[in-house]
């Protein structure tokens, strides 16, 4: 086995450089922008082509979800485009691709948990890149894993629980919505469950989704991260989403099913607020 890791500085990629170190010790190549431009198809050919790799995870992605709204070309470009070229490059050299995509190719109009068979609507240009980006992928290596997720966090980069951490300690008051339901999900369990998938002794190919067990709102969230923090001195105020307009319109109700991945790969999920307090331990900011 010899693993291309894509993507590999986000978050998800740095929690994947210790879980793949610690389980298969250097077999893996690790790149980003600075040393492989994916969306560049030559580049991309070229390094895959010099290489022996088995398998691709392509933890790449543009994930300002905001931005996306009036920067589409670069979102485009690096959320379709380079899974494309990522794809080209695999099926010219017979290699097993593990592509990350998101929750956000749904509408959020379920009332429970979208599973894989479920009809796609994406409702912004983030979702639409990363949907388009899905389906490229699957018309050149029909064999790859896709693995949606959604609300990931972790000790690196910038994310929500960070964000609330830091606000919360300079700030009397913080407003966070209270009518967007998720399941928080923790990069090191999404890197423990992407270590499972490609160890497996078979290649089960397909759509997977997987979050940490449990669902929240975004205030939730917010007041646990404060609790398990000792976060005492800022007030958390509920407020739906039309009081907090963004430039991208979010799903209300982004909960997957993770039934497939459970029983395909044997994985155990831990619920979102036991690994929330794991993370919270190695947070420095």
């Amino acid at each position: 086995m010899k693993i291309l890791l894509t993507g590999a500085n986000g978050q998800l990629g740095r929690e994947l450089q210790h879980t793949l170190e610690s389980n298969l010790p250097g077999i893996t190549t690790y790149t980003d922008v600075d040393s492989l431009d994916i969306t560049d198809a030559k580049a991309v050919s070229d390094f895959v082509s010099a290489n022996e790799f088995t398998h691709i995870i392509n933890c790449a992605a543009y994930t300002a979800v905001d931005k996306a709204e009036t920067d589409q070309m670069q979102c485009y470009k690096i959320n379709a485009d380079a899974v494309r070229n990522i794809a080209m490059a695999a099926s010219e050299n017979g290699i097993k691709v593990v592509h990350i995509s998101t929750d956000y190719v749904f509408d959020g109009k379920s009332f429970r948990p979208y599973n894989e068979a479920d009809k796609v609507n994406p409702v912004s240009a983030y979702g639409t890149s990363k949907r388009k980006g899905e389906m490229a992928l699957l018309s050149f290596c029909p064999d790859a894993i896709i693995i949606r997720t959604a609300w990931l966090y972790s000790p690196h980069g910038h994310n929500f629980v960070k964000t609330m951490l830091k606000n919360g300690a300079s700030n009397k008051e913080l407003r966070v919505v209270f009518d967007q339901i998720g399941s928080p999900t923790s990069a090191t369990d999404l890197a423990e469950a992407i270590l499972t998938v490609i160890s497996s002794r078979q290649w089960i190919s397909g759509i997977y989704h997987f979050t940490n067990e449990g669902v929240a709102s975004w205030y939730d969230f917010a007041t646990k991260i404060h609790k398990l923090a000792g976060i005492t001195s800022c007030r958390l105020t509920p407020i739906t989403t039309d009081l907090y307009p963004t430039p991208a319109t979010r799903p209300f109700y982004s909960v997957l099913d993770k039934s497939k991945i459970k029983k395909t790969f044997g994985i155990r999920i831990p619920h979102w607020e036991e690994s929330l307090e794991k993370c919270l331990k190695r947070i420095t900011l």
